[in-house]
């Protein structure tokens, strides 16, 4: 089994993934729509949230586990909106399967979390930065055992309706300014469970049958990213689920003695969409640079991505959790117009070195960064097809990632087309 994890900022895939082999199941951990992955095969740009990247390859079974909370219409427009694009997603729903204990986002969700974000706003001067897309306040419904599953929804819709309109009445107690549709709300939702029934299976026996079945290759695709993880991540602001390698398990029922491989996703240098403290962000003509070249916008939001320095003391803290096998290192291209590259190895705090990646965010942003500066290479990478090809301070950069890090780089990204891609081993 294969897992594969962003370790710093939310998976924007920029360069696509090798074509996955037959007989493979692709399944997503836990998040939601709030994160975005830009795969390109074909020259075809597809943007996925909710859907896993490898729902695309017509051999793969794609599993949507326990841990993805899900907009059941956010769905299926995502599917329609990238069927339009290409013939690669045609037939999706025959290759995907969404776990019945999977919890459900309501459009009221979503308009809490916006009504929340402005009232942080107001009191403190300050949101979170969320993408208003219903996550917090129903991973919060989960936590205090008031959410609705998508089991409840394909099973007595009667029952369903009656605690949709007790939830319902629940958060307008809580927000008398919102307003909730919940009669044109549950006549949506009827709807929509007849046409994904047919997807929906027990997600712990599907699990068990892949892994004790005949033999296959199953990818486990993590959404958001380690710096974003509840408990892990830059607090508060960050997702709301466990998006580490230990969502593997709690996810997907997977159990831990399953997990084999882990690859952290890692771009040559590093991005944060919204607020939170971001130790090596260049805020100048650099970060400029790296915005435009690297086309730094939030898929989900459609904002522009604060850029930086590669923070190695980043990528360690994401190693010291996930334990990676191996790094994806991708985007290096965009590095290719530049005279020196910095890239941050320590934090020094009240000026002493620091072994640790400080959890409080004003720590975070009074630390000093310790950089290490090396030339650039001044010449374009894409045309580079094995590692041999690349100019020989970009191989220096990339084995200074490696010996700093203590992970090995397998794979490289230069360029969006999935031959852009350099395997090392």
């Amino acid at each position: 089994m294969r897992i594969i994890f962003p370790p710093l900022a939310r998976a924007h895939t920029h360069t696509a993934p090798p074509p996955p082999p037959p007989h493979l199941h692709t399944l997503p951990s836990p998040g939601g729509n709030n994160a975005g992955h830009t795969i390109v095969v074909d020259s075809v740009e597809y943007n996925f949230h909710l859907l896993p990247s490898g729902v695309i390859n017509k051999n793969a079974t794609s599993f949507i586990g326990n841990g993805v909370v899900i907009h059941i219409p956010g769905l299926f427009e995502e599917a329609e909106e990238n069927l339009r694009k290409g013939k690669g997603l045609e037939g999706w729903e025959l290759r995907t399967v969404i776990s019945d204990r999977a919890h459900i986002v309501f459009d009221f969700h979503q308009a809490v979390d916006g009504v929340q974000e402005q009232q942080r706003q107001e009191l403190a001067g300050k949101n979170l930065g969320t993408t208003r897309k219903g996550i917090g306040p129903v991973y919060a419904s989960k936590a205090s055992r008031t959410s609705l599953r998508i089991c409840d929804l394909v099973s007595d819709f009667e029952e369903f309706s009656k605690r949709f309109r007790g939830l319902a009445h629940h958060y307008k107690s809580m927000y008398p300014m919102l307003h909730i549709d919940i009669e044109g709300e549950l006549d949506k939702l009827k709807e929509y469970s007849e046409r994904i029934r047919p997807l929906v299976k027990d997600g712990v026996y599907f699990m068990y049958k892949a892994l004790h079945g005949p033999p296959k290759k199953i990818l486990v695709e993590g959404a958001n990213a380690t710096l974003l993880d509840i408990d892990f991540g830059t607090y508060p602001f960050v997702t709301s689920s466990n998006c580490t390698v230990g969502g593997v398990c709690t996810g997907l029922g997977i159990p831990p003695h399953n997990i084999g491989e882990v690859y952290g996703v890692v771009k040559a240098y590093t991005t944060r969409v919204g607020v939170g403290a971001f130790p090596t962000e260049q805020d100048n003509e650099l970060g400029e640079l790296l915005q435009q070249r690297g086309h730094e916008f939030g898929v989900t939001t459609g904002r522009r991505r604060r850029c930086g320095w590669l923070d190695l003391m980043l990528v360690k803290y994401a190693h010291m959790i996930n334990s990676f096998t191996a790094l994806a290192l991708t985007k290096l291209d965009i590095l290719d117009t530049l005279e020196e590259i910095k890239v941050g190895v320590g934090y020094k705090l009240d000026g002493k070195t620091i072994p640790y990646f400080p959890a409080n965010q004003e720590m975070l942003h009074k630390v000093q960064v310790e950089y290490v500066t090396l030339a650039g290479w001044k010449r374009s990478t894409e045309g580079a097809r094995n590692f041999s090809e690349l100019p020989e301070n970009a191989r220096s950069y990339v084995h200074f990632i490696e010996e700093h890090v203590g992970a090995p780089i397998k794979w490289i990204g230069i360029g969006q087309a999935r031959e852009s891609m350099i395997q090392l081993f």
